[in-house]
């Protein structure tokens, strides 16, 4: 039974990371391995700004809007800590966990809530939400794969924002592409990181300082810019 799960597990992981940009399937994934209700995925702060990018159903869109709303909830939780986040009895201890949010989905049918963060290289993006209509748990399995899961959206969302940033930059002349990948070299060697990780972090700067990916990665070039770890995160240093 157990190698029955996994193999569907890995069929779906696998799916999932053909479907860049089928947003749709960012949040139904879930349900095809996880004995949960309802999944939605959201971008949390500054980097990609605040909304969901996809829900399976009505009440998993609610959770999302109702948190960004009172700022609090499992999916703040999640994306401030970068570890998954469990609450079992919602109605009851989640109420005095998160007041404002426990209010807000008092009477729900919503017993049991759990999100785990999205982030790329220590880039903390948002997180995905799964709740459950009956009292439930997930085990360690579980939890695995839905951290799994969690980091292939990670790098779609992020890959979706820089792609949508750079769509009017001139990013496809030889030069453009030279600069960028000398900076994805540079680093690489900084943080010790795959040359996709490398990219994803030199994009993701470039989406939150408003610039395009060939300006920060002349800025890395030149020195201008690097990044470091700090805390367990990466950081830019100028």
């Amino acid at each position: 039974m157990a190698r029955t799960m996994d193999s569907a597990f890995a069929g779906t992981l696998g799916e999932l990371k053909r479907s860049r940009g089928v947003t749709e399937r960012y949040s139904s994934c879930f349900l095809e391995v996880l004995p949960v209700s309802g999944a939605a995925v959201s971008t949390l702060g500054e980097v990609l700004g605040t909304e969901t990018v996809s829900a399976t159903d009505t009440m998993a869109a609610r959770l999302d809007e109702i948190q960004f709303d009172v700022g609090e909830g499992p999916c703040w939780d999640a994306a401030r800590t970068a570890a998954p986040v469990a609450e079992v009895d919602l109605q009851g201890r989640g109420a005095l966990r998160w007041p404002a949010f426990g209010a807000a989905v008092h009477g729900q049918e919503v017993a049991s809530i759990f999100a785990f963060p999205l982030h790329v290289g220590g880039m903390r993006l948002g997180a995905v939400d799964l709740y459950s209509r009956d009292p439930m748990r997930l085990d360690d399995r579980q939890y695995e794969q839905a951290s799994a899961m969690a980091g292939v959206i990670g790098r779609h969302v992020l890959s979706q924002a820089i792609s949508s940033l750079d769509a009017d930059a001139d990013v496809d002349s030889p030069y453009s592409r030279r600069v960028v990948h000398q900076a994805t070299g540079v680093v690489l060697a900084q943080l010790d990181i795959d040359a996709e990780d490398a990219a994803l972090i030199i994009g993701g700067h470039a989406f939150a300082a408003g610039a395009t990916t060939m300006e920060v990665s002349r800025d890395i070039i030149q020195g201008r810019l690097r990044f470091v770890r700090e805390g367990g995160r990466i950081e830019a240093r100028r």
